[in-house]
């Protein structure tokens, strides 16, 4: 194979899984750029393929494996040979193994390594062979200014890579690492970048963003400290953050929730099961009583707030009994969103060694019942919000209705909200009136046209 028929000059990479591996795409895809690559929708065309892949569950593997198995005989067929490679979670946990079931592979590029692709991709050009880089642990290598986005009102931005919970259920903390900070500077510095390009609202990502800067105690800078110098930033006008762990959600978090410009009152506060035993069995390090104690202050010192929450049903050996906590829970509390699961178990996590003995059958019904809870609460959330006038930032055009644009916004809760408007409010806050929903969308009419429209 001469490296001639080799020669990059598109791409084409499909991302599965988080918001962290849709900005690492984005990082990516801004290396690619910046070498001259120019982006190819057609697979079957491209130069260089990438797959950045996730292992949170089972069904995730199963599909990327899947389309990288049909790409085996594409050089054949097209009488020609791109570069493939594999980036993110499934990377750091099958490392050169995906070479022996993949063998048309070229490269195998872990998360803690994206700084590293075009090196890797002038290794495998110039000397054909296959390469393996995943690093255990993330070094600070990246150049975040270089960061391609398509999306031009929203941003996310990473603070913190890597997790040391270890949940027993997942596998983030083996192919991620350990937690690594970023340091503030670096943050504050591509979030004014991103106001001076004109982005309105910046979403703060990591695997546990409230253990920012515990690892970096020098720094003298949490994760609130970092919120409140974002603060200060003008014109950024909303500043989001995920994902949460309950343990680290701290009352300086809820008090900048409540007193920050900034900071919208969506909290994503996951509980995972409401079984003092399940918890422990899962590795939560808190129980029941402390999650609602933490829950019942943050709605004391903000009011408004919008929760969000995960849950796992069918975790080896949980009773009928116990998963009633967990619907009790969930009725309690009312979550404004949920993400719901299924247990599925996952090779090198600590609860492989447990027998997965709830039937798959169980598992479903466990689950079906808290999406039906969960839709009769945000059904009865939305109604409460009939008639009422809110703020949304506009994210972009939805569709085009018998000539009439209609608009995708957000409210700071994180309600999606669509109404009739102009592609030019795109990119503004406005203010919206509630008139009706449809499923969890609501609907609304501009209340004053241009009356908080933003420079940019």
């Amino acid at each position: 194979m001469t490296t001639t028929l080799r020669k990059l000059n598109t791409y084409y990479i499909r991302t599965y899984g988080c918001q962290m591996n849709e900005l690492d795409t984005e990082i990516m895809v801004g290396q690619l750029k910046a070498r001259g690559l120019q982006a190819c929708d057609d697979e079957t065309k491209a130069d260089l393929l990438i797959f950045n892949t996730c292992s949170i569950r089972d069904l995730a593997e199963r599909k990327v494996m899947g389309k990288l198995g049909q790409l085996g005989n594409l050089g054949r067929i097209k009488n020609r040979r791109a570069v493939i490679g594999i980036t993110g979670c499934m990377a750091n946990a099958k490392k050169e193994g995906l070479f022996r079931k993949l063998p048309h592979v070229d490269f195998v590029l872990g998360t803690n390594n994206i700084g590293d692709l075009n090196h890797v991709l002038d290794e495998v050009v110039q000397t054909g062979r296959q390469l393996v880089m995943t690093d255990d642990e993330f070094s600070e290598n990246l150049n975040y200014l270089q960061t391609h986005r398509e999306d031009k009102v929203k941003a996310f931005v990473s603070i913190i890579r890597g997790c040391d919970k270890h949940c027993t259920y997942c596998v983030v903390p083996y192919t991620r690492g350990p937690e690594v900070s970023r340091p503030p500077e670096s943050i504050i510095e591509e979030c004014r970048h991103l106001v001076s390009q004109g982005y309105k609202e910046i979403t703060l990502l990591g695997q546990n963003v409230n253990s920012y800067g515990k690892d970096k105690p020098e720094w003298t800078c949490l994760f609130h400290d970092l919120l409140y110098k974002l603060d200060q930033i003008p014109g950024l006008e909303r500043v989001r953050y995920m994902t949460s762990h309950p343990i680290d959600i701290s009352r300086e978090l809820m008090e900048a929730t409540r007193d920050l410009r900034t900071l919208c009152e969506f909290v994503h506060f996951p509980i995972q099961s409401g079984s003092d035993r399940i918890l422990r069995k899962m590795h939560r390090i808190y129980k029941k009583e402390q999650y609602l104690e933490k829950v019942a202050m943050l709605k004391e010192i903000v009011p408004n707030v919008a929760l969000g929450t995960d849950m796992i049903v069918g975790f080896p050996t949980e009773t009928d009994e116990e998963f009633e906590e967990t619907y009790k829970v969930m009725e309690d509390i009312e979550y404004a969103f949920a993400f719901l699961f299924a247990y599925s178990p996952r090779k090198g996590t600590p609860s492989m060694r447990w027998k997965d003995d709830i039937p798959e059958d169980v598992k479903n019904q466990r689950l079906q019942r808290l999406i039906g809870l969960q839709n009769e609460i945000t059904a009865k959330q939305l109604a409460d919000m009939l008639g009422q006038e809110v703020e949304v930032l506009v994210e972009k055009l939805n569709r085009s209705d018998r000539g009439h644009n209609i608009l995708k916004s957000r409210t700071r809760c994180w309600r999606k909200v669509i109404f009739p408007g102009e592609p030019s409010m795109i990119g503004t806050l406005q203010r919206v009136k509630i008139h009706s929903f449809s499923n969890q969308t609501l609907i609304g009419e501009l209340v004053q046209k241009n009356s908080l429209v933003l420079q940019h």
